[in-house]
């Protein structure tokens, strides 16, 4: 069963690289968000993915905090909503070839951690964004947790959230990382379940909104897996 998860996750990988030459391709050609939407729908078709949505997702939602992972988290949401998503993402991941210049074409954020100048930079980004009509979508954790226990959230999140009082609606992804994980070089097709918890305009006086979402939000992890086998 290893072997045969290997070489699917080997076969899903190529997909993913396919996936990102035909955004690169087409978006020149298609209006955003349009290259970036089919070449997501590419990977969630040829590697049989599937998801099942719960909540209601808000038109009027202008930041979107979802926890993190697998690599297939981005596909899993740009397929789950067809809003023009803003991404959020460190800097380094800009500076990868042929990577970067899929999340660079489309005016997805960079962000470089612990620098004051990058944050002067995000918020500038997030108003040009949001004045696009764009929804601001970060992995507030900043790196993927494969325990199931989602991690402390970075600050940028409640930074753009206050100084522009974004109405936010959280995402929670149940164990994305046992569809696929790049370390163990595994790959299994499954359901993918996306809950959408109500969205809400955060008090900026508040200086714990963004922790205690973060437990809310793992509450609702551990709720869907003991109540829902096929998360398993």
């Amino acid at each position: 069963m290893k072997i045969f998860a290997h070489f699917n996750w080997l076969i899903a990988t190529i997909i993913i690289f396919t996936a990102l030459t035909l955004s690169i391709i087409l978006h020149p050609f298609l209006p955003r968000p349009y290259a970036r939407k089919i070449s997501a729908w590419f990977i969630r078709i040829t590697t049989f993915f599937s998801t099942t949505i719960k909540g209601e997702e808000d038109p009027a939602s202008q930041m979107f905090l979802i926890n993190h992972q697998s690599d297939m988290d981005i596909g899993v949401m740009e397929t789950s909503t067809k809003k023009d998503l803003a991404w959020v993402a460190k800097k380094a991941l800009f500076d990868v070839p042929f990577f970067g210049l899929a999340m660079s074409l489309p005016e997805d954020i960079e962000i470089e951690r612990e620098s004051k100048t990058s944050l002067v930079k995000l918020l500038r980004a997030t108003k040009d964004r949001l004045n696009k009509g764009r929804t601001i979508t970060m992995f507030p954790e900043g790196t993927r947790s494969k325990t199931g226990r989602i991690l402390p959230f970075k600050s940028g999140a409640k930074f753009v959230a206050d100084k522009y009082q974004l109405r936010v609606q959280p995402v929670v992804l149940i164990d994305t990382t046992s569809c696929y994980d790049i370390k163990t070089y595994y790959y299994s097709p499954k359901n993918i379940t996306v809950v959408y918890m109500d969205s809400f305009i955060p008090d900026k006086n508040d200086e714990n909104w963004l922790k205690d979402l973060r437990v809310k939000m793992q509450k609702v992890y551990d709720d869907e897996l003991a109540n829902n086998i096929s998360n398993r």
